[in-house]
């Protein structure tokens, strides 16, 4: 059989090409490759079927290029993959368009947020035959089985004689070193590693890619919702599986990885046993993590970085324990203190701290005290962003039951929790104190620590024009005389920062109105420059 996998990213979010080519010709792509479809890939082939991949990122490859292609290939099996409530609109738009081209192919939506709306997304959407909920791995083995009568595919929602049918859930599968590595070599791009900043700060012009080697993670913080995807558990692969796919990478010529784990530093002998591994195959491949910071492994930071660990990140949040506790982090200031302190005395070159803003019950003082505590601490780097709420996560229960939002009328939909939690702060007092914070954090970054921050910032002019580089810098001090540097406006796209606001209307939109989207959208054009381009890589 012939499977077309497509994933799906936000128009004004995508990771943006390079400005050359890679070597094999590939278009350079800053951002994060799609390793579900990737993985399904290595699945499916293994299996002895076809498997064309597209992911939006890829300029060269457009709905009307994808529809083209269904329309020449006609494949069985169509897996629309996406992974948040701000990429369903567009879900939505490009399986309608499909099924209007097509009206034979099979149709499958497939990711978290799909799993964790399955009824309502096959209501809202019936041009989509099949919403597949959890791993894909297996499923979609079992489904490309059974197309014409999926009644025994656990995990899957569908409909029979008009009526939508939820199959029993599908146990999950411990054995993760059963799958084959991900197809990345079948999707025609080149993926660079970049920080999660406000200007694109690529970190190495090597060939980039990610790689998971565990799932899931079981604490309870209420903006999450990974713990209720995965059940509450957490799956492993075993290091011995790690350590030979770094092998396979650095042997197709990969010269940085980073692991979407949602808790890398869970296991302490697994790590032990990975970093080990690293050195003994004589891997160079630099890679980087992100973890808790009440890990119990942090005795094993100086073997991290012995194993080419570059790149730390921590879900800190917030300087205030107030806030901590109403978020449910159960982690300390202390314990942050500690972690951002154990990683740097081991050599990590980077330690970045993720913050919210703007979240319940948190005061100005609360703000003002997350910005100093963010200062004081050894941090390479870090992002603020405004908490939003989604729904799948224990915050939207709790807003549900305080009647906040419908989840009848807005399961579809997510708002920045200041716009409809009064407990939150107003936006514009968020915007002027996050504003105000990044002055005064910057200002003590430069004086307390300006050899951590030139070694930073000497790494970024690398790949950056040195005026930016200084703005960056400055920029904080400046007031709002000036406006944003090319490189932010170009970063603000790929971090998912300044057009938030726009993906969050955008969910909002009424059904009906996306309906008139698609009517507008000319599904018959065949844009053959493309397609041939296309077909070169395929």
């Amino acid at each position: 059989m012939r499977v077309f996998l497509i994933h799906i990213r936000d128009p004004q979010f995508y990771a943006l090409p390079a400005a050359s080519r890679a070597k094999n010709g590939n278009i350079r792509i800053m951002g994060f490759p799609p390793i579900g479809i990737m993985s399904l890939s290595a699945v499916v082939k293994r299996a002895g079927h076809e498997c064309v991949m597209f992911d939006q990122a890829n300029p060269e490859t457009p709905n009307e290029v994808i529809i083209y292609e269904i329309r020449r290939q006609k494949p069985d099996l169509v897996g629309i993959s996406f992974l948040s409530t701000t990429s369903y609109p567009y879900a939505k738009i490009l399986a309608r368009q499909i099924r209007a081209a097509d009206a034979r192919v099979r149709l499958a939506f497939g990711g978290v947020f799909a799993t964790l709306n399955h009824q309502l997304v096959k209501l809202q959407c019936p041009e989509v035959d099949f919403v597949c909920r959890g791993d894909g791995e297996q499923l979609i083995l079992d489904l490309l089985v059974k197309l014409d009568d999926p009644s025994d595919v656990a995990g899957v929602t569908w409909t029979k004689d008009r009526r939508v049918v939820q199959n029993p859930q599908r146990k999950l599968d411990r054995d993760l070193d059963q799958w084959p590595f991900p197809d990345r070599e079948s999707l025609p791009l080149d993926f660079i590693e970049s920080m999660p900043l406000d200007v694109p700060a690529v970190l190495s012009m090597e060939r980039f890619t990610t790689m998971q080697t565990s799932r899931g993670c079981p604490w309870p913080c209420v903006f999450c919702d990974i713990p209720i995807f995965n059940e509450g558990k957490w799956r492993a692969r075993s290091p011995q599986h790690v350590v030979a796919e770094l092998n396979h990478l650095q042997a197709l010529g990969y010269g940085g990885v980073y692991f979407v784990d949602d808790h890398f530093l869970l296991q302490p002998k697994r790590i032990e046993a990975i970093c080990k591994g690293i050195n003994e195959s004589g891997v160079t491949i630099q890679w980087g993590c992100e973890g808790r910071v009440d890990s119990t492994a942090q005795h094993l930071f100086p073997a991290m970085a012995k194993a080419h660990c570059r790149t730390l990140m921590f879900g800190i949040e917030s300087g205030s324990q107030k806030v901590l506790d109403r978020l449910k982090k159960e982690q300390t200031l202390a314990e942050v203190e500690s972690s951002v302190n154990n990683a740097k005395n081991a050599g990590i070159e980077i330690v970045h701290g993720f913050f919210v803003v703007g979240n319940p019950d948190e005061t100005v003082e609360d703000m003002r005290a997350t910005f100093a505590f963010a200062a004081k601490l050894r941090l390479d780097t870090f992002g603020f962003n405004r908490l939003c709420v989604y729904r799948g996560t224990p915050l939207w229960q709790e807003y549900v039951s305080r009647g906040l939002v419908d989840d009848g009328a807005d399961w579809y939909k997510y708002f920045k929790c200041s716009e409809i939690d009064p407990t939150c702060l107003p936006g514009p007092v968020i915007n002027n104190e996050r504003t105000m914070g990044l002055r005064r954090l910057f200002a003590y970054k430069l004086l307390h620590y300006p050899v951590q921050t030139l070694r930073l910032l000497r790494r970024f002019m690398r790949h950056m024009p040195a005026r930016d580089v200084v703005y960056l810098i400055v920029k904080p001090f400046l007031g709002k005389k000036r406006g944003l540097t090319r490189n932010e406006v170009l970063s603000r796209a790929v971090e998912h920062q300044m057009l938030k606001d726009a993906a969050a209307n955008l969910t909002n939109v009424p059904d009906t109105l996306l309906e008139s989207v698609v009517a507008g959208e000319d599904a018959s054009r065949e844009p053959r420059a493309y397609a041939l381009k296309f077909q070169g890589h395929s």
